[in-house]
């Protein structure tokens, strides 16, 4: 049993692996946590608002100065990435700001609740959590 594997699973971290975010240098985390106290009011205003459609969230965040999805860019405060939830399941819109090539600002904002969170990038998907392994 491998320790924190969970259900004691054996091979838990190993297969795993592509769920844990590579790390940030502090000057990228710093300039990330920077990012995600400008995202978190607009979330919060949102949420308040009871507005979570994925349009809604990208014209509210590009209003920051991030540019709309595209290649990855130093320049500028940010790439925006923004992914509707399924509308039947879960009404809301998840969104990922590429900051510098190792960090992220994620978050978002569902009928629920709302979430902004700072992390390094997954290897084989970037800023989203990937949802399954290969």
């Amino acid at each position: 049993m491998e320790p924190d594997s969970h259900d004691g699973a054996p091979h838990y971290h190993e297969n795993n692996g592509f769920k844990v975010p590579k790390e940030m240098s502090p000057a990228s985390e710093e300039a990330a946590r920077a990012e995600a106290a400008r995202i978190e009011p607009v979330l919060k205003r949102l949420w308040t608002a009871k507005t979570w459609d994925a349009e809604s969230v990208r014209t509210a965040l590009l209003k920051l100065g991030y540019r709309n999805e595209g290649p990855d860019s130093e320049q500028g405060r940010g790439t925006l990435f923004v992914q509707a939830h399924d509308p039947d399941s879960n009404p809301g819109t998840s969104i990922a700001l590429n900051v510098r090539h190792d960090a992220c600002v994620t978050g978002f904002v569902q009928s629920t609740n709302y979430q902004v969170t700072v992390n390094g990038r997954f290897l084989e998907s970037g800023c989203f959590e990937p949802r399954g392994g290969h």
